[in-house]
């Protein structure tokens, strides 16, 4: 399946500021399951932008304003060619050791709710497959989809105590469930191409990716119920958000800002 994916970016401050840094963790690299066919970012007049792998192999930029500037705009754009896999993650640069991803962060730190959600995923269970799919459906049944209820800095414990969030916090409820379990987790970044809905989404999507030692790491999407497909389009791991986000960054300036997201991802016609 061939997607193409275009995000754009702008900050907006109320006044203006004289430098920004951002990094930037929003290329794909290709894998088992994708081959990258043209990727660009572009910034907006005036900024420089540099590449660099992070130490989760994330390909990533950092892009820098010097200059008095009132936006900050970056646009992603490319087109990539995706395969089932059946949620097995293969071919991947893998930077660090699968045990790296047992260690909790503030955004996953375990609730005595969280350590209930993985006893009860784990009872019964035959394997750490059967474990892990049971876990993916506790926390879509647990945690509705609801948007604007929670936000970037929302904890895995405070989302489950909720009972409501996004897909961002469905990970994060998943990751800490399962590394309460053993089971190496991490947070995956991306985008999803959406069927019979309009392609304009005001944000990208996120899973999860667990190891187990008989398959590898495999792939898992807590608020879909299901494993990522062709569909989904990974850009960026990390422990959690915080370290696989697609934009953080820092400015020097007074007052608020505000940011405003488009995000299209469209399936093309087979050639």
């Amino acid at each position: 399946m061939r997607l193409h994916i275009r995000h754009r970016t702008v900050y907006r401050y109320e006044s203006p500021a004289d430098y920004a840094a951002q990094i930037l963790r929003m290329t794909p690299r290709p894998y088992g399951g994708m081959n990258v066919l043209s990727w660009g970012v572009t910034p907006d007049a005036g900024g420089r932008i540099c590449t660099f792998v992070d130490g989760y192999a994330n390909l990533s930029h950092v892009l820098t304003v010097v200059r008095r500037h009132e936006s900050l705009a970056v646009t992603v754009e490319g087109v990539v060619e995706t395969f089932p896999t059946g949620g097995a993650v293969r071919g991947t640069e893998e930077s660090l050791p699968p045990g790296t991803y047992l260690r909790a962060t503030p955004l996953t730190a375990a609730s005595d709710a969280i350590y209930a959600l993985a006893a009860e995923a784990a009872k019964g269970a035959d394997d750490v497959a059967g474990v892990l799919h049971r876990l993916m459906h506790l926390v879509r049944e647990r945690v509705a989809y609801r948007p604007g209820v929670t936000h970037v800095g929302t904890t895995a414990a405070e989302a489950l105590a909720g009972g409501a969030g996004v897909c961002q916090d469905h990970a994060h409820v998943f990751i800490a469930a399962a590394r309460t379990l053993g089971v190496p987790t991490r947070y995956v970044g991306g985008y999803l191409c959406l069927e019979n809905r309009d392609n304009e989404q005001e944000a990208g999507h996120a899973w999860v990716e667990a190891f187990d030692r008989e398959r590898g790491w495999v792939g898992l999407d807590p608020a879909n119920g299901s494993c990522p497909g062709e569909r989904h389009v990974r850009t960026s791991v990390g422990l959690d958000y915080a370290s696989a986000a697609p934009v953080r960054g820092v400015r020097r300036g007074r007052g608020y800002e505000t940011l405003q997201v488009g995000v299209q991802v469209a399936r093309l016609a087979e050639q």
